[in-house]
């Protein structure tokens, strides 16, 4: 009786085609999911802003008398952000990524962070513009 040595070329075949749709599945996933946390920095950033607009809103009575300067926010860009800019008389944040291979590796996104005052708290709520891939932006502004 003679005993098998290794593998047959049909079962090498048949792993590498498994390897193979597995790779073609995980790879564009990965590449969201590391582009999506790349986007999460710039609203960490910008939470900062968030601060500096709740606490002006609170202490000046509302959101209406917020300007760029009242807040004493400034920004300083990081890796993966390029701007985040406060707008004046509302308290519109609008946070824009480094988009390409040396920021995100994906498309620029601009988060636009609005707040609702009521009830004596602000709430915020987060979109981005129509078109931007949605795998590549958190949860948290997603519609």
């Amino acid at each position: 009786m003679k005993k098998q040595q290794g593998f047959t070329l049909i079962e090498l075949m048949i792993v590498i085609a498994i390897l193979g749709i597995l790779i073609a599945i995980a790879l564009p996933a990965y590449q969201d999911y590391t582009i999506r946390t790349k986007n999460v920095e710039c609203l960490n950033v910008a939470a900062a802003a968030k601060l500096a607009v709740s606490e002006t809103a609170q202490d000046r009575g509302s959101l209406g008398a917020i300007t760029a300067t009242n807040t004493g926010y400034s920004f300083i860009a990081s890796s993966y952000c390029s701007t985040v800019a406060i707008t004046a008389g509302t308290g519109v944040i609008i946070a824009t990524t480094l988009g390409g291979v040396g920021g995100t590796g994906g498309a620029s996104v601009a988060f636009t962070l609005k707040p609702t005052q009521a009830a004596g708290r602000i709430e915020w709520d987060c979109s981005v513009p129509a078109g931007t891939k949605m795998s590549q932006v958190p949860a948290e502004c997603r519609p």
